[in-house]
C-alpha cells in the first residue's frame, strides 16, 4: 500500500477512545472536553475488521492509543483478537501507565508484548501540576510491573520549557537504571500544545551530553523509524529522539491513524482523510473498504508544515490519537 510519493504504508495507529484519566496541560483544553458519544465510537468488531483488511493491504504494525486506551472496557478481548490477525507482526500500546500495574498480566496474556509509557516528570508535585492527578506512584508501579512481566517497555517524554526542562537528565538516568530506552519527543503545536514552548532535539542532546557524557549514534531500529537513538557513553544505556519539528522525517513516514470515531487520518497536521465508520456500518464489503482505504492513502500529504500557515486540523491530540 503506497501513497503518491512512493512511501510504503505499513503502520496503523488506532485510538480506542478520546477519554483519558489525566488532564495534561499541553493536551487537554482548559475549558474541558466534550467526549464522543458511545454510539459513535468504533466497536471492537469494527476495529478488528479494519485491522484484518489493513493487514491484507500490507500493514504489519499496529499501535493502540487514546485518549488513554486502558480506560476502554474489555480491552483485553480486543487485544486477543488483534494479536491473532494474520500479517500483524507487532502489536503495541501507548499508555499513561496509571492503570498498567493492575492490568499488565492480563494484557500480556492476551498478546500485548510492548508498551510505551508517557513519563514527563519524576517529581510527584510537578506530575500533579501537569496532569491534574496525583498518580505518579501508579505510573512508576505500572512500569515496574510491565518489566517484571517480561513486557518490552519504552518511555516517552515530551520536553517543555518551564515545565520539565530541568528534569530531562534525571529521566534519562531513570531509564538507564532500568535498561529502558527513553525517547524525547518534540512538542507538536496541536490544540493546547501550541500554547507551550517545546525544546529542540539538538538542545536536548547538548544538555544530556554535558551531564551524562558523549552520546554515540546507534543504528536505526528499523528502516524509516521516526526515533534516532544514541548510546550514552559511560552508562551504555540508550536514549532516542523523535524530532518532527527540527528534523522532519516525513519523507519516510509509514503511518496512518484511525480515530476512535472511525476517521482514517493521514497526517497529524491536516484534516485530510476519510470516514470509515459510515461504510463499515452501511454494509460495504471488504473489497469496497479496501478501495476506500487505498484511495485515501494515495492522497497522503507529502509533509507537515507546522510553524507556517496551513490547513490545520482543529482537533486536539486526545481526539486524534497520539
Amino acid at each position: 500500500m503506497k501513497d503518491s510519493y512512493g512511501r510504503n504504508i505499513d503502520y496503523l495507529r488506532i485510538s480506542l477512545t478520546d477519554k483519558c484519566n489525566l488532564r495534561c496541560r499541553y493536551c487537554m483544553p482548559k475549558c474541558g472536553v466534550k467526549s464522543v458519544a458511545h454510539a459513535d465510537i468504533l466497536r471492537f468488531e469494527e476495529i478488528e475488521r479494519v485491522v484484518r483488511i489493513m493487514a491484507g493491504l500490507g500493514v504489519k504494525k499496529v499501535r493502540l492509543t487514546g485518549g488513554e486506551p486502558l480506560v476502554r472496557k474489555n480491552i483485553t478481548s480486543l487485544i486477543s483478537s488483534l494479536a491473532s490477525v494474520r500479517g500483524i507482526e507487532e502489536l503495541s500500546m501507548t499508555t499513561n501507565g496509571c492503570l498498567l500495574g493492575d492490568m499488565v498480566k492480563e494484557l500480556y496474556a492476551a498478546g500485548l508484548k510492548s508498551v510505551n509509557v508517557s513519563l514527563d516528570t519524576l517529581d510527584p508535585a510537578a506530575f500533579t501540576r501537569l496532569t491534574g492527578v496525583d498518580a505518579l506512584h501508579s505510573v512508576l508501579e505500572g512500569i515496574d510491573a510491565a518489566l517484571a512481566c517480561g513486557m518490552k517497555v519504552k518511555l516517552n517524554c515530551v520536553p517543555v520549557k518551564d515545565v520539565n526542562d530541568k528534569e530531562l537528565t534525571r529521566i534519562a538516568r531513570y531509564g538507564a537504571e532500568r535498561n529502558i530506552p527513553v525517547r524525547f519527543i518534540e512538542l507538536m503545536p496541536l490544540g493546547p500544545g501550541a500554547e507551550f514552548t517545546g525544546i529542540a532535539t539538538d538542545d536536548i542532546i547538548g544538555g544530556l551530553s554535558e551531564e551524562l557524557g558523549e552520546l554515540k549514534p546507534e543504528a536505526p531500529e528499523y528502516p524509516g523509524a521516526p526515533a534516532v537513538y544514541y548510546r550514552i557513553g559511560p552508562t551504555g544505556s540508550v536514549v532516542g529522539f523523535i524530532s518532527p519539528m527540527s528534523h522532519k522525517f516525513c519523507a519516510c513516514c509509514s503511518r496512518i491513524r484511525l480515530t476512535a470515531a472511525g476517521y482514517l487520518k493521514l497526517c497529524l497536521q491536516y484534516p485530510d482523510g476519510v470516514d470509515l465508520k459510515g461504510p463499515l456500518r452501511d454494509g460495504v464489503d471488504d473489497e469496497g473498504i479496501k478501495r476506500i482505504i487505498r484511495s485515501a492513502v494515495y492522497k497522503k500529504p507529502k509533509a507537515h508544515s507546522f510553524g507556517s500557515t496551513g490547513n490545520n486540523d482543529n482537533r486536539d491530540m486526545y481526539e486524534i490519537g497520539g
